[in-house]
């Protein structure tokens, strides 16, 4: 088995082992955060940090996985070759980065192949003012009961309904209704929670522990779901500022999209986990991405996500449906090919050499 196909593993557990097996081969200590709650197979989980450069470096580069539970099957794959890498760990010593892998943000999610939190909270929606009114979006509720309905598969009427308001309104306003982030249906999709979750208040621990000294911090955010299949589309995450658009693209290239102009397969956002460095790192310049593999069209994608919600509603819910749910949200996700896998790396070294002579000025 080559490499690349070593690094990817079939759920969780492996790919935690994994994970520990390469930063113990790479000689690098592991920081653990145990979550507070056991796996699908009764396996411990953590968000695990590796921390590869000094602890006091000017220079840091942020590699996370799984901020969507089971788009870890991807992000930790990338994270486990990264750090097998020798010639990818030479160049960021030499340029003087330290580089901390954050692996498994979501670890509840990932071993039970959902995209929220063990609270139902998608984290990237999480990261709020919690003290102050939580953004509104009235397009969701408006088609809450729709995308969680009572039976499933749904109803003739529900799907009648459904394709009357993509006809109507068009399907990026379908997509962008569900998942902008909302914070009014508990059980529903895209839900950023009415308080900060164990991940939330976990990761700030980790930037304040590990970011401290940086100067500059890049961070490159590892996601799946949306776009071509094995495209990584590089999604600036930052806040709408002009200067740092320019610098990601001077880094990555002008092809780095902006949920702000509308040039991003995502529609602008809310409670984005990346603006935890403004408050937890506020010394350093940041410059960051969210590198978003594409998979499945958005509609099959939404469609396994609406079913993971109605699944999670109804555990008596027959087995051989719940399998197929299962399995479903698992694939839309992750493409279980050598080619997808091969891609995903390749564009992933790239981005992370890119991100390293940035941060160094060149």
């Amino acid at each position: 088995m080559n490499s690349i196909e070593h690094a990817f593993s079939d759920h969780y557990g492996q790919a935690r082992a994994k994970f520990l097996a390469a930063a113990q081969a790479a000689g690098l200590a592991v920081d653990s955060h145990a979550h507070p709650l056991r796996g699908s197979q009764g396996e411990a989980l953590a968000m695990d940090v590796v921390l590869d450069g000094a602890a006091d470096s000017a220079h840091l580069l942020i590699l996370s996985s799984a901020c969507h539970g089971v788009e870890g099957y991807c992000g930790s794959g990338v994270q486990v070759h990264a750090l097998a890498d020798a010639a990818w760990r030479a160049q960021a010593r030499a340029a003087g980065v330290a580089v901390l892998y954050i692996h498994a943000l979501n670890p509840h999610g990932f071993s039970f192949d959902r995209r929220v939190t063990h609270e139902g909270v998608d984290l990237n929606r999480n990261f709020n003012d919690f003290s102050r009114p939580l953004p509104a979006n009235p397009d969701y509720s408006e088609i809450a009961e729709l995308l969680v309905p009572e039976t499933w598969p749904p109803t003739a009427e529900n799907l009648a309904a459904t394709e009357r308001y993509i006809a109507e309104r068009g399907l990026p306003r379908w997509q962008a209704a569900i998942s902008r982030g909302q914070h009014e249906f508990e059980h529903g999709l895209f839900y950023g929670g009415r308080s900060p979750t164990w991940n939330n208040q976990t990761l700030r621990q980790v930037l304040r522990r590990y970011g401290s000294s940086a100067r500059r911090v890049a961070w490159i955010d590892l996601h799946t779901g949306l776009g071509p299949s094995g495209v990584g589309e590089k999604i600036f995450a930052d806040r709408d500022d002009a200067k740092s658009l320019a610098r990601a693209r001077a880094w990555w290239g002008d092809q780095v999209t902006s949920i702000y102009d509308g040039s991003s397969s995502s529609p602008l956002l809310t409670g984005l986990m990346w603006t935890s460095i403004f408050d937890e790192c506020p010394q350093a310049e940041y410059t960051g991405i969210a590198l978003e593999y594409g998979t499945e069209p958005v509609a099959k994608v939404l469609q396994a996500l609406r079913a993971d919600h109605w699944l999670h509603l109804h555990p008596e819910a027959e087995p051989e449906l719940a399998r197929q749910i299962r399995q479903q949200m698992r694939e839309v996700f992750y493409t279980d090919t050598p080619l997808w896998r091969k891609q995903i790396v390749e564009q992933a070294q790239q981005a992370l050499s890119q991100a390293v002579e940035g941060l160094r000025g060149r």
